[in-house]
């Protein structure tokens, strides 16, 4: 018992170290890079939510809210600091760890030496957690931390039974209330997630009926997921409207975002994933016939592990970090292949309930694939990828049980009085090294590819990160914030100027809206979109031009040089033709133009003048 408890520390202590570093990556890629785009799309949202602003209703908002609603928290409770939402994202990364690693745990239980195996598949996620690869506040990230936390409940309402009194009837009631939540953290993720895991249960309920068994915490789970989704949808209905919640969420993001069926599938599709499954299956085949031939047996973890471990032998073949990215994350469709035959396995070997997490795991995955398919979509989705690798492994080591330690007649122990000697605890060999080396090679290989993958920022190369001497921000509301280029200096520079040259009431227009000017400035944002790009504005050029003139909108600012390395603002030429009709230069900064509304006597000027033949 001693020795039991003993390894439960150590396990935990590891595993609290794993975490530790994880944060501390996300801090340390803080540091030195800021992808200005995507994280103003978050702050300058949830900023304008922590003001009173109801997105869906105020203002066009294609995402689910969970993410903006957290940031719009913390500002509204913490003050306009960009190094608060650091720490959420660090401490968000390190939980991610550690419920990775039970999760883990709970798949291997009838794996031998899960302690060890769990550990070593966890390690991995130091450097591929899910704020890892990006490490600003984001829904993705966020959503998979929401799939984790339910993954875990899941786990312990199929594994613990219905018995337990009025604490397990509260936690089968509460484990279907927080299955709704990654729904309204990003919706292709959370839906998948919701669709999947409910039809999964309601199959199991429908089994555990027929065999007469208590179904009493199916009843009390979906009862409690009826009730949250219930106040969820009273809560936006009551806030914003639940025709403009789905005008925005689902029909206008996914047909801005949804990519065609052929594309999400084209991984599959792809020679090389036909290619690595080759060595696999020979290895399984191999060790099928290799059942009593220990030296057979190593050989097929050789074949086996020839895909995974070619993604760090390539970082000595190729410097070009596109390449090098691609060769990790090709190790995706080949897991999740491999995934469809250790389900029959597993089913052959255990029950179909345990078919619930390998299940919902794919469908999460493929669900999150609808958005940007494989290549950018997976940098949030790595703690899924050593579930199912985890999965994998405990259907080709399915384990006699537990190391033990138990009492030896054989051996024996002198007292310290040197009398009679008593029995001593012998180690139980159930030690499997082969599973240990197969999680150990993978976990390696992920380790090593996953560093050069996140120090590369290839999964970040639509913005300009590597260019120019590292700044820092000097406002107040940017401490904490830095990356190579200008970009930060420059926009300091716009701030002094907007503070001491535009009244704080007049309305702005940014032009494509990069940077976090409402968030540091501490203004309101008056135009009903703060970016501009396809998969955001739902508006026209003379569209802008009209609502612009609605809403008295005095200034336009328009950044010059990009961080982003493509021009988002479609038609913007047409846009600017329009624009400057109605607003004249008044400035030009660093990195940004000024432009102040016309005068009436302007306009009517401009009336006067002849056409120019």
């Amino acid at each position: 018992m001693n020795r039991t408890r003993l390894a439960g520390w150590i396990g935990w202590l590891i595993a609290i170290i794993l975490a530790s570093i994880s944060a501390a990556i996300v801090i340390w890629q803080n540091s030195h890079l800021t992808v200005l785009w995507d994280l103003s799309y978050i702050l300058e949202n949830s900023n304008r939510i922590s003001l009173g602003q109801i997105p869906y209703r105020d203002f066009p908002f294609p995402y689910a809210p969970l993410t903006f609603l957290t940031q719009a928290a913390l500002i509204k409770l913490t003050g306009r600091v960009f190094f608060h939402h650091v720490i959420y994202c660090a401490v968000i990364n390190g939980l991610s760890v550690l419920l990775t690693w039970r999760i883990l745990l709970r798949i291997l239980r009838t794996t031998s030496n899960k302690d060890l195996l769990a550990l070593v598949l966890t390690t991995p996620l130091a450097v591929l957690g899910v704020y890892g690869v990006f490490p600003h506040p984001f829904y993705d990230c966020d959503c998979t931390f929401g799939v984790l936390v339910c993954l875990l409940l899941l786990l312990r309402f199929q594994q613990e039974g219905s018995t337990g009194g009025v604490r397990r009837l509260l936690e089968n009631f509460a484990t279907g209330a927080v299955l709704v939540l990654p729904l309204f953290t990003k919706q292709n993720t959370g839906g998948a997630f919701l669709v999947s895991a409910v039809g999964c249960l309601v199959l199991l309920f429908l089994i555990d009926n027929y065999r007469r068994q208590d179904v009493r915490k199916y009843i009390l789970l979906f009862t409690g997921s009826g009730t949250s989704l219930g106040v969820a949808l009273l809560l936006i209905h009551r806030f914003a409207g639940l025709h403009n919640y789905y005008q925005w969420t689902f029909r206008f993001a996914a047909q801005r975002r949804t990519p065609a069926f052929t594309d999400m599938i084209g991984m599959y599709k792809d020679t090389g994933t036909v290619f690595w499954l080759l060595p696999v299956v020979v290895g399984l085949v191999v060790m099928w016939l290799s059942r009593r031939n220990r030296r057979l047996r190593w050989l097929s973890l050789a074949f086996i592990l020839v895909p995974f471990v070619w993604p760090v032998i390539y970082l000595f073949r190729d410097n070009d970090a596109s390449e090098r990215a691609e060769r990790l994350v090709n190790l995706w469709p080949l897991v999740l292949i491999l995934s469809i035959p250790a389900m029959v396995s597993i089913v052959r070997l255990r029950s179909v309930s345990d078919l619930l997490m390998p299940l919902v795991v794919i469908a999460t995955v493929h669900g999150a694939f609808m958005s940007q398919q494989l290549w950018g979509s997976t940098y949030a989705l790595w703690p899924l990828f050593m579930i199912l690798v985890a999965f994998v492994i405990s259907a080709l080591f399915p384990g006699s049980g537990p190391t033990v330690w138990k009492s030896s007649s054989h051996a024996s122990q002198a007292l310290p009085d040197g009398g009679a000697t008593a029995p001593a605890l012998t180690l139980e060999m159930n030690f499997h090294w082969h599973s240990i080396a197969l999680a150990s090679v993978i976990s390696i290989s992920l380790l090593i590819a996953g560093t050069f993958y996140l120090r590369s920022h290839e999964r970040l190369d639509y913005a300009n990160l590597d260019d120019g001497d590292l700044t820092h921000s000097t406002n107040p509301a940017l401490k904490g914030m830095a990356t190579r280029g200008s970009w930060l200096r420059d926009f300091d520079e716009l701030v002094a100027y907007a503070d001491k040259e535009i009244p704080r009431d007049d309305g702005i227009l940014c032009l494509p809206g990069e940077d976090l000017f409402y968030y540091t400035t501490g203004r309101r944002p008056q135009f009903p979109v703060v970016m501009f790009d396809h998969t955001i504005n739902p508006y026209s050029p003379k569209e802008i031009v009209d609502i612009a003139r609605e809403r008295n909108i005095n200034w336009l600012i328009v950044k010059d040089d990009l961080q982003l390395e493509e021009e988002p603002v479609e038609r913007k030429d047409e846009l600017m033709n329009l624009l400057m009709k109605e607003f004249e230069s008044v400035d030009s900064l660093n990195n940004y133009e000024i432009y102040k509304r016309k005068s009436a006597d302007a306009d009517d000027d401009e009336k006067d003048k002849p056409d120019t033949p």
